[in-house]
C-alpha cells in the first residue's frame, strides 16, 4: 500500500472462513444477535433494522457485498455496531459476523493492496490484505462498500418509479 498507511489496531472478525479487520476506533459495540426487522424491497446487503438501545440502526451483511453463503445465524453470531462515514456524514451501522475475534495490531509493512487477480473478493472492496501468524486478513474499504450500496442515494430503477413532481 501506499506509505501513508499507519500500523492498523483492529477487531478482527469470521465471515465463512475468511478472516476480516475493521477498524476498531469504529466500532462502538457488538452485540448478541437482537431481533431484526426485515425491509422489504431493500437491497439484499442492508435489508434488515434493529434496535441499539433506542435507536434506529440498519444492519448489514458483508457477505453479500462479497459473493459469500449466506448461512443460519449460531451461537456464534454477532453484530458489530460500527460507525462508518456515507458522504463524508458519521453514520451507525451494524455488521452481521459469523464470529469475532480479537482486538490486534497490523503491522503498516504487513499490510499490502488487494491484487486485482486471483481474489475470490471484489477488489474495489478491499482496502488491503494484512498478514499475521502466516495467514491473511481482508481489510474492507467499509466506505466505499456503504456508499457503493446505496448509502443515502436511491438507485436508479427508485428514481424511476417516482412520480414527477
Amino acid at each position: 500500500m501506499t506509505s501513508s498507511v499507519a500500523a492498523m489496531n483492529a477487531l478482527t472478525i469470521r465471515l465463512e472462513d475468511e478472516l476480516f479487520a475493521v477498524e476498531a476506533s469504529r466500532v462502538r459495540e457488538i452485540l448478541d444477535l437482537v431481533p431484526i426487522t426485515e425491509v422489504p424491497n431493500a437491497a439484499s446487503f442492508a435489508n434488515g433494522l434493529i434496535n441499539v438501545r433506542g435507536r434506529v440502526v440498519p444492519l448489514t451483511d458483508l457477505r453479500v457485498m462479497f459473493g459469500m453463503d449466506r448461512p443460519e445465524p449460531d451461537q456464534d453470531t454477532r453484530i458489530v455496531v460500527m460507525e462508518v462515514d456515507i458522504d463524508g456524514e458519521p453514520t451507525i451501522a451494524g455488521i452481521l459476523a459469523d464470529k469475532v475475534h480479537d482486538v490486534t495490531e497490523i503491522e503498516a509493512a504487513s499490510i499490502e493492496e488487494a491484487p486485482r487477480v486471483g481474489m475470490r473478493w471484489r477488489p474495489e472492496f478491499v482496502k488491503g490484505i494484512g498478514k499475521r501468524n502466516g495467514g491473511f486478513i481482508i481489510i474492507p474499504d467499509m466506505e466505499r462498500i456503504f456508499e457503493t450500496s446505496g448509502g443515502r442515494t436511491p438507485s436508479p430503477a427508485a428514481s424511476e418509479e417516482r412520480p414527477a413532481s
